[in-house]
C-alpha cells in the first residue's frame, strides 16, 4: 500500500492591511503559528515558540469550513489574562494545522 500525497492546504492571513496566501500541508508545520512564524517575519510574533503563554500570537478567525472550539493547554489562561474571550480569537501556537485547515482565513491582531 503506497503513502497518500499530501493534501495541499491553503491559508490567508491578513496582517497590518496586507493579505498573504500560504500554502502547506498536514505536519510540514506543528503549528499555525510556526508557519506564520516561518513564512511571515512578524516583530515580536511567538516569543514563546509556543508554549501558550505569552499571547503575542493571537488571531482571530475570520472563516473556516470547521469551527474551532477546543481551547488547549494553556490557551484559556493566556486569552483571558490578555483580555480576549470571544469564541474567534486563538492563539495560533494552539491550532494545529491540518486537512480541516483547507480555506482558513486569519487575522494577526
Amino acid at each position: 500500500m503506497s503513502a497518500q500525497p499530501p493534501k495541499n492546504i491553503k491559508i490567508s492571513v491578513f496582517y497590518e492591511g496586507e493579505t498573504y496566501e500560504f500554502d502547506t500541508y498536514t505536519n510540514e508545520y506543528r503549528s499555525l503559528m510556526m508557519l506564520i512564524y516561518d513564512k511571515l517575519y512578524t516583530e515580536g510574533f511567538g516569543e514563546c515558540l509556543g508554549m501558550g503563554k505569552c499571547g503575542t500570537c493571537l488571531i482571530e478567525i475570520l472563516e473556516n469550513k470547521y469551527p474551532l472550539t477546543f481551547y488547549e493547554r494553556n490557551e484559556v489562561t493566556t486569552l483571558v489574562k490578555a483580555g480576549y474571550t470571544g469564541k474567534e480569537v486563538h492563539l495560533s501556537c494552539q491550532v494545529m494545522v491540518n486537512e480541516f485547515m483547507d480555506g482558513l482565513k486569519v487575522k494577526i491582531l
